[in-house]
């Protein structure tokens, strides 16, 4: 793909655009979140959980897109909030798995309510949403590969 004019000017740029969006994603977050006691990445953290509970430290870095040394000391954060637990694995005594604790189980039926926030203070339609959803996974993926080489 070939662009034929660049943009010069910050509010023209993609990166820009990608970089404020972030921003005001956290942002809008943060009030529902630290009713919760949670920063976002604690939050996303916690979404993994639910999702599948009893999880490696390695498997939930990975899923974040980020290195387990930036992960562990946000489970450790989890973990002083009675959140989760973290142990060794049995089968390899060399990783940990985070599980949920009850308080953090129960966290999930506080937390439902923020998706339907955030959906709707973004004025995009779900068929937007989607479209968007699918262009920042590509987006996400083909930076990685990029990156990684793969």
């Amino acid at each position: 793909m070939s662009i034929v004019a660049l943009p010069t000017k910050a509010k023209d740029m993609f990166c820009h655009a990608t970089y404020t969006a972030a921003h005001a994603i956290n942002r809008a977050y943060a009030p529902h979140l630290q009713v919760l006691g949670l920063t976002y990445p604690q939050y996303i953290a916690l979404t993994l959980l639910w999702e599948e509970d009893g999880q490696k430290v390695n498997d939930l870095a990975r899923q974040l897109h980020m290195e387990t040394n930036t992960v562990t000391p946000l489970i450790k954060r989890l973990e002083g909030h009675g959140h989760v637990t973290r142990r060794k694995d049995d089968k390899d005594g060399r990783a940990v798995v985070v599980s949920l604790t009850e308080q953090g189980k129960k966290l999930q039926a506080s937390a439902k309510t923020i998706t339907a926030c955030m959906i709707e203070a973004t004025s995009l339609s779900h068929t937007e949403l989607t479209q968007l959803h699918g262009l920042l996974i590509r987006l996400r993926d083909g930076l990685e590969a990029v990156q990684t080489g793969k």
